[in-house]
């Protein structure tokens, strides 16, 4: 069997999860380096990183030595993400799965925009982009439901989620500024605000380019709202008057109209406020027009046993890093350059039932 070789560069949640997903699952890759940012995890074989037998690979600290692998493929989850260790990356000759960003490349900066082609030509290679939200809720699922529709007239999602049980409090507070005076919280009020909001502007702009929107603008909005009591997250104090609440609305428009909608309703502490709109919680895709039509998605550990929250959390990170491991292949065989998830054929399961031993297109033989 020829594997395809795979690198894991960052093995924090998502990471992690797509490592032990290949460990576990993927007999036809092969994790051969992983690049890691703490001194606690340089030298330590990558089984050690997610409960699993030694796999005769151990990590590094060195993104030359990265670089200077062969590889078919990196999965790119680092908490802060580079166009240029990408574009390096891509020219070396390894094509790029990420759920971090380069969700729509095509409306990156245009100086980004022209490195990354650049670097895919001179690798032969591809990069894609996918995920949970942003990702496969705001890019993959309208897209199917677009099949269905003779017109559309507006897409919105609906994000709905409390923090609180996120155990990565360096994300929610130190990122995402929960517990930081409200009047701080804006689309630039850090630089990790204005990144991460980016990230939704582009998605926007990807549904839009998809579905010929012809949209003029992209508008980014937030109102955060202050805690009323003190509340305890993990090893964090979040203070009574700091924020607890952020709502976030990005919006493609066409003159007044406003076509493609992704809001945020996030929380820290369970505190709603009364003035915010009330969707269940996980994520609500709308589609108004001829016909309209509407789904709800929400991932746990299982609907029909019973779980400790923390495995219900770790469903979401398990459902992002499947998004790009289940794409390796068709990333792999795309033509050079940026592969969105318009590009790419519909990403399944490759695992499945685990049933590998049969043939999934034998049928039986006919009666004579």
């Amino acid at each position: 069997m020829n594997r395809r070789r795979v690198i894991v560069w960052g093995t924090g949640a998502v990471g992690a999860e797509a490592l032990q997903a290949i460990i576990d699952t993927r007999e036809d890759l092969q994790i051969v380096g992983a690049r890691v940012y703490s001194d606690e995890k340089v030298g330590v074989d990558v089984g050690a990183f997610v409960g699993r037998p030694h796999q005769g690979v151990v990590a590094t600290g060195d993104s030359a030595e990265i670089l200077a692998m062969e590889a078919d493929l990196v999965i790119y989850t680092p908490r802060t993400v580079s166009v240029t260790e990408v574009c390096q990356i891509l020219a070396s000759g390894k094509n790029v799965c990420t759920t971090a960003f380069m969700f729509h490349p095509n409306r990156l900066d245009i100086a980004d925009h022209e490195r990354v082609v650049a670097a895919c030509e001179a690798g032969g290679t591809s990069v894609h982009g996918s995920g949970l939200n942003p990702g496969n809720l705001s890019g993959v699922l309208p897209l199917a439901l677009s099949g269905m529709s003779k017109r559309i007239d507006k897409i919105t999602l609906q994000e709905r989620a409390d923090w609180s049980v996120y155990e990565s409090t360096g994300i929610t507070f130190d990122n995402m500024a929960f517990g930081e005076p409200p009047e701080t919280i804006s689309p630039t009020g850090s630089d990790f605000l204005a990144f991460n909001s980016s990230l939704f502007v582009e998605q926007v702009w990807f549904l839009a380019d998809a579905l010929n929107a012809g949209i003029d603008t992209v508008t980014a909005e937030v109102e955060a709202v202050a805690a009323v009591a003190d509340h305890q997250i993990f090893d964090h104090l979040l203070r009574a008057g700091t924020t607890a609440g952020q709502r976030w609305r990005w919006v493609g428009r066409r003159g007044d109209d406003e076509l493609i909608e992704i809001e945020a309703l996030w929380t820290v502490g369970g505190e709603d406020p009364p003035h915010w709109p009330r969707p269940k919680h996980g994520w609500t895709l709308t589609i108004e027009g001829e016909p309209s039509m509407q789904t709800h998605f929400f991932s746990l550990a299982s609907f029909t046993r019973d779980a400790p929250i923390a495995d219900h959390v770790h469903a979401a990170s398990v459902a992002t890093a499947m998004q790009i491991v289940n794409a390796i292949d068709a990333v792999c065989e795309a033509p050079p350059g940026p592969a969105t998830m318009a590009d790419l054929p519909v990403v399944r399961s490759h695992y499945g039932f685990g049933n590998t031993t049969s043939d999934p297109i034998a049928r039986p033989n006919p009666l004579p």
